[in-house]
């Protein structure tokens, strides 16, 4: 099943009304931005989280993995290189052994039982589940950008978060009334996007955007809480424009993760519970979806990223500069369970961990 790209749908939306709507210039300056966007498969799912509860097994809730095979519950901060101890990889470049993780999504259905959703592959690209991932220069095509250093690594989110309040900037859900899923209408966070779980029923599925910051302090590749040691632009709505502050001077990529959540399987209102509130919860027992949150450990084989951004490569291809692999090679990359448990592929009687569902 095909999902129209983010790319592509904003192009539309920009000939068509965006142009005269307040997002008019961001959805413009977006849709022209050199994306390179591209598919890292399923690598495995695993209750261990090597930024957060380091050397901890299990860890407190479910993660879904992405990237490079050596992924494991202690990746010592700083000295560890993905691109030197992975094997291979489940991302369309075959240099990028970085690390990306969120939190899975489930359904709960009426009776108090729990099923993972599971998510689609977006239009062009290939592959199985897993995360659609930017990596986004400067839209004006002038501002230098930096490429993340060896051993960088950063959290955005936080998976103890039940409100608004507190959230970091563009995390975000937006919900699809169809499969035909044209109007994206603009760049992440914007129209009818919300930072909460859609509270009705999305008969396409539901999308979740995760944005990092871009401003670094250009020192530390990690901080005690992954978070310190980068900022936000002070300005600016895509936040891969607006100047850096003074104490994060050096500009990054912007790395965006795009899940795609086929929410579809649960379209049956008679499964949902009978008040009608919406039934999905992510998986450290988030009902509410403010919770949701991206990690990432950077991995690309030396001075490939940087040369990629310089090159401004767009896609999931870049000739002369990036190799790729099929989906077929990507896919067979994968890893055991850390934590041997059940996912929730099928129906399961509680969350992996058995955490309770909370919304507040």
């Amino acid at each position: 099943m095909q999902w129209t790209s983010l790319a592509l749908a904003l192009g539309l939306a920009v000939q068509d009304a965006a142009a005269a709507s307040s997002h008019g210039l961001m959805a413009r300056q977006f849709a022209q931005a050199a994306m390179m966007r591209f598919q890292c498969s399923q690598l495995v799912f695993d209750r261990i989280d090597p930024l957060v509860q380091p050397g901890v097994t299990p860890a407190t809730h479910m993660h879904q993995i992405v990237g490079g095979d050596s992924f494991n519950v202690s990746m010592t901060p700083v000295n560890y290189d993905p691109s030197t101890k992975s094997s291979c990889t489940t991302c369309d470049f075959s240099e990028d052994f970085s690390n990306y993780w969120t939190a899975n999504l489930y359904f709960k259905a009426k009776n108090g039982t729990f099923k993972r959703v599971k998510q689609m592959v977006n239009l062009g690209l290939q592959g199985r589940e897993g995360v659609t991932v930017y990596y986004i220069p400067p839209y004006d095509g002038k501002t230098k950008v930096t490429a993340f250093p060896k051993g960088f690594r950063m959290l955005v989110g936080d998976a103890g978060l039940r409100t608004k309040t507190g959230q970091q900037k563009q995390l975000c859900h937006r919900c699809f009334s169809n499969m035909k899923q044209d109007p994206f209408g603009g760049a992440p966070c914007t129209g009818a996007d919300t930072f909460d779980l859609p509270k009705t029923q999305c008969g396409g599925g539901i999308r979740t955007t995760i944005t990092f910051p871009t401003c670094w302090n250009g020192k530390d590749v990690d901080s005690p809480n992954h978070k310190d040691h980068v900022a936000y632009p002070s300005s600016g709505s895509f936040e891969s424009t607006g100047p850096c502050p003074a104490s994060h001077p050096v500009r990054l990529p912007q790395l965006m993760y795009e899940v795609m959540w086929d929410t579809t399987e649960f379209n049956d209102k008679s499964m949902w519970p009978s008040d009608g509130s919406q039934p999905f919860v992510y998986s450290m027992g988030d009902g509410t979806g403010y919770g949701q949150h991206g990690d990432y450990v950077f991995g690309w084989k030396d001075g490939v990223l940087q040369k990629a951004l310089d090159a401004r490569c767009s896609g999931n291809t870049c000739s002369g500069q990036l190799k790729t692999q099929t989906a077929a090679v990507s896919t067979k990359c994968a890893t055991r369970q850390s934590v041997r448990e059940n996912v929730g592929d099928q129906w399961i009687t509680e969350l992996p961990g058995g955490l309770p569902v909370t919304y507040k």
